[in-house]
């Protein structure tokens, strides 16, 4: 029992720090800045410059603003465009493509937090985007092709606060700030529980036999066995719950830069059971085109996957 309640304290504590002290702070500035750029029309004129460029790979303006939130707000942001388009009449085959596209891309509240570990964001999102259009355009023209692309008329316009004046600045940033706390004090459970599953597992000697299985499988593929935690943790727990994980690695020195790097294109995705599972609720139609939708992401993954590995 004593041995219990030192490791929940140990994963408390450590889940606390990450969430307030590497999480919060990046979400907060990040945030604000997005919210404030959001307000000032800044997002509304990039958007429609890239919707007629992204229209081939089967995405409309909407879908362009799915791929900024994922990127640089969180996984969960854009449930509430995915909601938009389906009560604004989106087809399916573009749900289907614009869910492809957030399900293979990096989502900001594990790579932005992550940088601080040694990675190389610039690289990530570059690797993002390519993979996130792959899936797109994946599922549009091969996995959702049976889907309906019929339309009602579409209504892309998007409602947002705005800051014409310093009172109206100050309020974005609260608010923004508040989002990021909300987004911070949520992800504290995940990781705490999961930081207690797998250090129990560690002390128990589970990860060591399940490494000891599999390795030489792995090394056959010449993958590290050091990514069996992460990679369990991540599909099982989440993206949040894999950076907790990581964070420890990093500072037992267990994981090095490098491999962080190579391992980000599979790691660093809203495609686990938890991303899964909140991205579906965003309306019943989105539910309806999650198959298609995944495996438009498992290509986009792939080649995101590749890229890494071939990137020094």
């Amino acid at each position: 029992m004593e041995i219990l309640i030192e490791i929940i304290l140990k994963a408390g504590r450590s889940a606390v720090e990450l969430s307030l002290f590497v999480l919060l702070p990046v979400m907060v500035v990040m945030l604000a800045l997005m919210r404030l750029l959001e307000a000032r029309g800044v997002l509304d004129w990039l958007v429609v410059r890239l919707a007629p460029a992204l229209k081939p790979v089967g995405l409309t303006g909407l879908g362009v603003f799915a791929a900024l939130q994922i990127n640089f707000v969180s996984f969960a942001a854009p449930m509430a465009t995915l909601t938009m388009m389906e009560q604004r009449g989106a087809s399916d085959r573009h749900i289907a493509a614009t869910l492809a596209m957030v399900f293979a891309m990096a989502q900001a509240n594990a790579a932005l937090p992550m940088m601080t570990m040694g990675l190389h964001f610039g690289t990530t999102l570059l690797y993002s985007i390519v993979g996130g259009l792959v899936a797109a355009a994946a599922t549009y023209y091969i996995f959702g092709r049976a889907l309906s692309a019929e339309e009602a008329r579409l209504d892309e316009t998007l409602n947002h606060p705005v800051a014409e004046n310093a009172k109206g600045v100050l309020d974005v940033i609260n608010r923004a700030g508040a989002e990021a706390f909300k987004i911070a004090i949520g992800a504290i459970p995940m990781l705490v529980l999961s930081l207690v599953i797998v250090t129990a597992l560690r002390t128990s000697g589970a990860i060591d036999s399940l490494t000891r299985l599999i390795a030489p499988l792995l090394s056959t593929a010449s993958i590290d066995p050091a990514l069996i935690l992460p990679t369990l943790t991540k599909y099982l727990a989440g993206g949040t719950a894999m950076m907790g994980v990581m964070d420890e690695m990093r500072r037992a020195g267990q994981v090095s830069a490098e491999l962080l790097n190579a391992s980000a294109g599979f790691l660093i995705s809203p495609f686990d059971l938890p991303g899964v599972a909140v991205l579906i609720s965003a309306g019943r139609r989105v539910a309806a085109v999650w198959k298609p939708a995944a495996l438009g992401a498992c290509v986009g993954i792939a080649v995101r996957t590749l890229g890494h590995i071939i990137t020094p």
